[in-house]
């Protein structure tokens, strides 16, 4: 699938992949960058993914990464 990037730097994600991945207004979108492959990978933030991250980031791991996100969006 391909989508258009606008001069503000928007895209469209298209609805059969929003509805399948539960991507609605206000879904947050985490952003990984993969330096070797000079690609992009689109997370959505949704219940489902944050019930997947339980337990993978022992003692208080993954809320640190989170309140380390929320502080980069912040800063920007």
């Amino acid at each position: 699938m391909e989508t258009i990037v606008t001069t503000k730097g928007q895209m469209t994600i298209p609805a059969d992949l929003r509805q399948k991945y539960g991507i609605k207004a206000g879904t947050r979108i985490h952003i990984e960058v993969d330096e070797k492959a000079n690609r992009l990978i689109l997370t959505p933030v949704t219940r489902e993914y944050i019930h997947r991250l339980r337990g993978s980031h022992k003692g208080g791991g993954a809320l640190k990464i989170l309140e380390a996100e929320r502080q980069r969006e912040r800063d920007c």
